[in-house]
């Protein structure tokens, strides 16, 4: 993964949060670090989440965030939980949102809305969504391993899926929420 459209400072991005997964992930995050800024840990610089489309339109306007609820309105609130982990072929470790196939058509709903807005840059034409615990640089089968230890001994907590968050990356690089969404809003 060449990372070049992530090296740019102020991105916008549409996530599925989960602060309720900080104290779990946080023994694979905290040691962690971005590609893109290499000197912070995971844990300082974003929460848990899951991506929906990053990069988003620079400067969001009303009207695009009443583009992104009506993508949304047709998606009712619905529980999430992270069952399993894996791992991309570039060594990123990850958790996988179940269900898998409603997280799937929320993100190709919002796709369809913002077509300017290619996911992760066109990079990744076809993205498998996920919750990354740890980088390429720190993944591998190693941590895939723990984390399908910790799953099976506990699993991660539930939540109840009810916005998608808006977020902008500061000039630290640390990535703050300024908007949200709910899901179901017609």
């Amino acid at each position: 993964m060449s990372d070049a459209w992530a090296a740019r400072s102020g991105l916008t991005a549409i996530l599925i949060t989960v602060p309720e997964l900080a104290a779990y992930t946080e023994r694979w995050r905290s040691v962690s670090r971005s590609t893109a800024r290499s000197h912070v840990p995971l844990t300082e610089l974003i929460p848990p989440h899951v991506t929906v489309l990053v990069p988003w339109v620079a400067e969001p306007t009303e009207a695009d965030v009443r583009r992104l609820a009506d993508a949304v309105a047709s998606f009712e609130p619905f529980e999430l939980s992270f069952p399993t982990a894996g791992q991309f072929p570039n060594g990123t470790a990850w958790l996988k949102p179940e269900p898998y196939d409603a997280v799937v058509s929320l993100l190709y709903s919002v796709f369809q809305a913002f077509p300017e807005c290619p996911p992760y840059g066109g990079e990744f034409p076809d993205p498998q969504p996920h919750l990354t615990i740890s980088s390429s640089e720190q993944g591998g089968p190693a941590v895939v391993a723990e984390a399908r230890e910790a799953l099976a001994a506990a699993p991660a907590p539930r939540i109840q899926l009810t916005e998608l968050g808006l977020w902008r990356e500061g000039e630290d690089g640390v990535w703050r929420q300024f908007d949200a969404v709910p899901l179901g809003a017609r």
